[in-house]
């Protein structure tokens, strides 16, 4: 026989069992929400949930594979697409709804603002570029570079005119920038400003031309068209708080003439409410439309920079106490950080060079003619100038210290960054943007020689010399030096103790 204490100590175990195991969807069924869209690249968000995450498509031969999670209701099998993706890169080319209900999110189409490939659409993410674990098992999230943006225009069951609704993201608290507007949830369906209320979606960043948090920020913020709102109106909002939390919750949820945001952080805690009250004048009521916009503005504003690593969309306005649970459940699933990095190891305070491995090119090596990053032939005999020239000093990543930046040997203070996708030495400025367009991120060698040097802001780039210049290139796209033809090669360098 049990004591009474030994019964409810089973009861609660079972209790703490049976939440663990709800996903986030399940929560909100639950509590009378259900979701109508779910997105995660991480995990599955509904317990009994088996079927396909996200599509990557490889650049090798364009083929395509869908992720699925290790188990029902589990975190994805990054392992499926190591093995697929190997030796090439990859882009993630569909974000699926595991509500049922076909909200897929897929490449954004043009709008208001043209995307910058050559049909106006906006780039995809690379698949590798937002590696993090939960509770120990890899898996990745979408690194949306400026420019980077996915839509859905023809949903089924996303609130529209003054509907209700809620929303939640779980984001990278670390990766932001001031532009418009890194936005997930409610937008227009014609992907052009069509006034005022004709939006409602959360918003993470530091942009402060409309509405504002308290400090700097960044700050969690409603995106309701034309206008960034932390509160009852445009201004500042000095209850809504800077967070950067490495993991960032962010929910926002409306109804007739009454909405709420809250926030925390994904690794830790509860959350907290930043504005719960009345809509902003002129938005009552609102105009929404349905679509479903991820990393960018509802008029394809596409500046912005962040990453998703999931999030949902609910029929109804859920309750404080369901956000309550669903947040304890990503507590539970223990978000963390992993590597940025792979392949041949680099040492902080080293200097090394890099040496081309295209065949016909293996005696040049990176080096640079004043600003300008090049290549060149460099032996023992060269001069003692081109040797510095060639040679590059290992530092912390400036921009995010899990990766590396490269100072040049010869003039102390300047590093390679990529401006407009050339590469360039030039001196720290000391500006957010200098050092996150410094940082770079070593992988294992595309061609399986040595290392591939991919731009920490921009993972679809990598450093490739192309008519002997440096670029940081992708693996097809709009520029010259995108050229698919021997990017593998060209983009794998041979990496050794520098010349200097």
């Amino acid at each position: 026989m049990f004591s009474r204490r030994s019964r409810q100590r089973a009861l609660g175990l079972i209790a703490s069992s049976s939440l663990v195991a709800a996903g986030p969807c399940d929560i909100y069924s639950s509590g009378g929400t259900p979701c109508v869209a779910a997105h995660s690249t991480t995990r599955a968000l509904y317990s009994s949930y088996t079927g396909a995450l996200y599509q990557v498509q490889r650049a090798s031969d364009s083929a395509k594979t869908s992720i699925s999670p290790l188990s029902a209701g589990g975190v994805a099998n990054a392992a499926t697409q190591d093995t697929f993706c190997a030796n090439t890169t990859c882009l993630i080319t569909i974000i699926y709804d595991q509500s049922g209900r076909g909200n897929h999110l897929t490449q954004a189409p043009p709008g208001g603002f043209n995307g910058p490939e050559a049909n106006g659409y906006d780039n995809l993410a690379s698949a590798i570029g937002a590696p993090v674990t939960l509770n120990g098992q890899k898996a990745y999230g979408v690194f949306v570079s400026p420019g980077t943006g996915y839509r859905n225009d023809v949903t089924n069951g996303i609130a529209t005119g003054d509907g209700t609704e809620g929303m939640y993201a779980v984001l990278d608290g670390s990766h932001y920038n001031d532009a418009c507007c890194f936005d997930y949830g409610n937008a227009e369906t014609n992907n052009k400003d069509t006034g005022d209320a004709h939006m409602e979606a959360i918003y993470y960043g530091t942009c402060g031309v409309w509405g504002t948090g308290s400090g700097s920020g960044p700050w969690v913020m409603a995106d309701l068209e034309n206008g960034l709102f932390s509160g009852s109106g445009a201004g500042l909002n000095s209850a809504d708080p800077s967070i950067s939390y490495r993991f960032v919750t962010a929910t926002i949820k409306g109804k007739p003439s009454q909405w709420a945001m809250r926030g925390g952080n994904a690794a830790s805690g509860s959350l907290s409410t930043y504005y719960s009250g009345a809509r902003p004048s002129g938005y009552s009521p609102m105009h929404e439309e349905g679509a479903i916009i991820l990393g960018i503005g509802g008029d394809n504003s596409n500046g912005a920079q962040g990453t998703f690593y999931e999030g949902v969309m609910t029929s109804g306005y859920p309750s404080d106490a369901t956000e309550n649970s669903v947040q304890a459940n990503i507590v539970a699933a223990k978000y963390a950080t992993t590597s940025l990095t792979s392949g041949p190891a680099l040492t902080v305070g080293s200097s090394i060079k890099l040496q081309a491995t295209t065949p016909g090119y293996t005696t040049r090596y990176l080096t640079h003619t004043g600003s300008t990053v090049n290549t060149q032939v460099v032996s023992s005999s060269s001069s003692t100038t081109l040797k510095q020239q060639a040679s590059w000093k290992v530092r912390a990543g400036l921009g995010n210290s899990a990766c590396f930046s490269l100072e040049s040997v010869d003039t102390a203070g300047s590093y390679i960054r990529h401006y407009e996708f050339a590469l360039q030495v030039g001196a720290s400025d000391g500006s957010k943007q200098f050092k996150e367009d410094a940082t770079f991120c070593p992988q294992a060698g595309l061609n399986g020689q040595g290392s591939s040097i991919r731009a920490w802001g921009y993972p679809t780039r990598y450093f490739r010399h192309y008519s002997n210049v440096g670029y940081a290139a992708s693996n097809g796209g709009v520029k010259t030096f995108d050229a698919t033809s021997s990017f593998n090669d060209d983009a794998s360098w041979l990496i050794s103790t520098g010349f200097a």
